[in-house]
């Protein structure tokens, strides 16, 4: 991990480490999973006792903002999963409303994280989504639906960084972390759809540049036309998977049928047969 961590300048106890952690937590620089360096280069990083480094890290796993697994280090907790617990995801996910509800939610909140993102975003800000932007349009070149989806909430979690707002950063990476999960619908089955791809990409890139140039009536706009397109083109996946599904029952059936009246059409015919000799005889 590159080194993120500072020096700590004057009182050096744990409570100035573990506020320092924190922080990186909250602002999104540490993420869920990040492992953080070992004991002896994380003191040296911090300018610390080894001691008070692990007095900080013991009330910080203590707060559930770090974990230690056996043989692999101290890592950054599951903080932004646990936002929507177990059961809500799987309450959420048995209810077809519910990605009706979170687009409408997603629409109206990444607007307003576009329109801050347009005034407050840093020159490293702006590097780090043209470089994301790049990644896609590669992915798009290379036509991987799964990749451009990937790299698709990438691109919005850099929006969220960008308005530079903690509570609106862990609020969308929550969302987002719902739709990885595949709580909501499928995103690499919208890519499928004719012309989704290409459209998604200009859309994308219609944010990025409203936010690179500053201008924070665009990028909202912006924002709010993505997630309408993504709302109605969600809503045609979903037709179009129907269809199919009502389409396959139908060609299940009349297959079967057909393999049925093959079968039954000779016996059928013998029978008739036998019963006009029976009366002949008669």
């Amino acid at each position: 991990m590159t080194n993120v961590f500072s020096r700590i300048e004057h009182t050096r106890t744990a409570d100035s480490v573990v506020y320092q952690i924190e922080a990186l937590i909250l602002e999104g620089v540490l993420r869920d999973g990040d492992r953080l360096p070992g004991e002896r280069e994380l003191a040296t990083q911090m300018d610390v006792s080894r001691p008070i480094l692990r007095d900080a890290l013991k009330v910080l796993e203590g707060r559930g903002l770090l974990a230690t697994r056996p043989g692999g280090g101290t890592h950054v907790a599951n903080v932004v999963g646990e936002v929507f617990a177990k059961p809500m995801r799987e309450l959420i996910a048995s209810h077809p409303k519910a990605t009706a509800d979170y687009l409408e939610y997603r629409r109206e909140i990444e607007a307003v994280a576009a329109e801050l993102a347009a005034t407050r975003a840093t020159e490293a800000d702006k590097a780090l989504l043209s470089r994301i932007v790049t990644r896609m349009e590669e992915a798009h070149a290379s036509r991987d639906p799964a990749i451009e989806a990937e790299i698709d909430v990438e691109f919005h979690n850099a929006v969220g960084e960008c308005a530079h707002n903690f509570i609106l950063l862990h609020t969308l990476r929550s969302c987002y972390r719902l739709l990885a999960e595949g709580v909501f619908y499928s995103r690499a089955r919208i890519y499928h759809l004719p012309g989704a791809r290409e459209e998604l990409l200009v859309q994308h890139r219609a944010i990025f540049t409203a936010i690179h140039e500053g201008d924070p009536a665009a990028a909202r706009k912006a924002a709010v036309d993505h997630i309408s397109y993504v709302q109605k083109a969600s809503a045609e996946a979903e037709l179009t998977d129907e269809r199919e599904r009502v389409a396959g029952l139908r060609l299940l059936h009349r297959s079967d049928a057909q393999a049925l009246a093959r079968q039954t059409g000779p016996k059928t015919s013998r029978t008739k047969r036998s019963a006009a000799a029976d009366r002949e005889i008669g």
